[in-house]
């Protein structure tokens, strides 16, 4: 079940969180790495879209692109890209199997409580096809708060997200850590990791 009080939040400030995410119309490293291990015309899942903006740099790559997103509002401004066809949905929401040849779920699982990552990690395995690339973006720590402005967050660690990978079949191929300055306003440490189906 998709956390109320976070979902407010991006309700509310879905303008500052996309001024917060815009890059110049051009793919970041991790998107970059994510679109170089896909084959041509793909099938995508954008987990948690957001604003859209990742999902419009997949359709200008010329990849089918299928964007959700739990706050009504950020689905409004992910529908305004050209190429883009956002969907309103929760975790719980997905299904399938086989559907796609990628998964990015780039910070949209770290909203969702530990309990139910696996579960969510799972379905989104399901819903690879095989060979399938999967990309997730996390904030590194231990345990689950909510931030300053109300988000629910869980944190974990590399070895800990290795486990879960390999628990529902994942392959990790790459990770890269960072920190970013968030909506916020505080600096956290955060991982990505790219894995492969099968």
């Amino acid at each position: 079940m998709a956390d109320e009080e976070t979902l407010n939040v991006y309700d509310a400030r879905a303008g500052d969180y996309a001024k917060l995410v815009t890059h110049d119309n051009q793919p970041d490293r991790n998107l970059q790495t994510f679109l170089d291990a896909l084959p041509p015309t793909a099938s995508l899942l954008d987990l948690g879209c957001g604003p859209g903006n990742s999902a419009k740099l997949m359709a200008d790559a010329g990849h089918n692109v299928t964007a959700t997103d739990a706050s009504i509002e950020m689905v409004k401004l992910a529908d305004q890209h050209d190429g883009v066809t956002a969907k309103h949905a929760t975790f719980d929401d997905i299904s399938g199997t086989a559907l796609y040849d990628g998964v990015w779920a780039n910070f949209s699982l770290l909203h969702a409580t530990r309990d139910a990552i696996p579960r969510h990690l799972q379905t989104l395995f399901t819903t690879l096809k095989p060979g399938g690339i999967f990309h997730i973006g996390m904030k590194t720590g231990t345990g689950s708060k909510r931030d300053g402005i109300g988000r629910l967050y869980t944190y974990v660690t590399k070895d800990e997200l290795e486990t879960l990978f390999a628990t529902v079949g994942l392959t990790p191929v790459s990770h890269r850590t960072g920190e970013g300055v968030g909506l916020d306003g505080v600096m956290a440490p955060w991982i990505t990791m790219l894995a492969r189906k099968p």
